[in-house]
């Protein structure tokens, strides 16, 4: 695996060029910037500037994460002095809305997103259709096939390959991408499979690998990134004072949640080393320089160390 870093870590803070050294001294050799105004505001002309020369003047692959938020979230939030940025907010873009005002606005919000790619050299941008509860049926076919057909035609004169992101909804379910991807013969867009988003979705009695094999012999070699993350797996209490009990997304670092990395690992065996695999932490954890570097690079090391075991047996 090529090891690479999101600069979701950051997600509560303004993007400047020293959050992306920190990740390259981590050892990433690919960087997701995330989109998101309060955070890499890609309409700004200097945070796009000031990003754009950096990639420049640095080997490292460049990837962007669609936006989450409709335009303005935390701009307002910014200007009235208020938090830019809570981690209550629930993501609100959804490219495959059942309301065609707000499939519009989120298809325009992307599109700004990928404007940047004129500076910055993004390679990919990963793409989330629907939210957490969009449905699986006859519309939501319709809108995801619309959806990828305008932004792939966006996005190819940029030099930007589009990778739809498996979520916790029934539209983004590897099977369910993979028959998108060939009613719309969309032969040059990918898969971004998220490790953790497999782990939520499976059932409570399943091991915490359930999903990985089935995904990886689903989509094959449309998988073209991993985004790497641990939880403690469905029907964990998202609110301790809560009785309820629900999924939580925790982009915890791999070991801190439920799912087993060796088993994971080498069921990765197969797949090409130069394969990105990006480590996608959730922010407001208070990590520094040396904790990132070093988790980072303890994670992957040991990814690499049971890769040559197998291989030497």
């Amino acid at each position: 695996m090529q090891p690479g870093l999101s600069t979701h870590i950051f997600f509560d803070q303004r993007l400047h060029p020293g959050h992306l050294d920190i990740l390259l001294a981590a050892g990433a050799r690919t960087i997701e910037v995330f989109a998101a105004r309060h955070h890499f505001d890609y309409t700004a002309v200097q945070p796009v500037r000031e990003v754009a020369s950096w990639f420049r003047s640095n080997d490292v692959r460049a990837v962007l994460h669609q936006p989450i938020y409709l335009a303005d979230h935390g701009r307002a939030a910014l200007t009235s002095g208020a938090e830019p940025w809570s981690r209550h907010v629930a993501p609100n873009l959804d490219l495959i809305s059942r309301d065609k005002n707000h499939r519009i606005a989120a298809m325009d919000e992307v599109k700004r997103a990928l404007e940047c790619a004129e500076q910055v050299p993004f390679a990919e941008a990963v793409l989330h259709l629907g939210l957490r509860d969009s449905s699986w049926n006859d519309s939501t076919i319709e809108y995801a096939l619309t959806a990828i057909e305008h932004l792939k035609a966006f996005a190819g004169p940029l030099g930007v390959q589009l990778l739809l992101e498996n979520l916790l909804n029934e539209v983004s379910t590897p099977e369910h991408l993979l028959y998108i991807l060939r009613t719309g013969h969309f032969d040059s867009v990918g898969v971004c499979l998220d490790l953790g988003h497999l782990h939520l979705v499976q059932p409570m009695q399943a091991p915490a690998d359930a999903g990985l094999a089935e995904a990886l012999a689903v989509l094959g070699n449309r998988v073209a990134q991993l985004h790497l993350h641990d939880n403690r797996g469905a029907f964990f209490p998202s609110n301790p004072r809560s009785e309820s009990t629900d999924f939580k997304d925790e982009h915890l670092w791999p070991g801190e949640g439920a799912m087993r990395w060796n088993v994971i690992g080498e069921l990765m065996l197969g797949l090409p080393e130069a394969l990105p695999a990006v480590l996608e932490i959730g922010a407001g954890r208070g990590e520094t320089a040396q904790s990132i570097a070093s988790r980072t690079q303890e994670f992957f090391s040991r990814q690499a160390r049971l890769r040559e075991q197998m291989q030497s047996k």
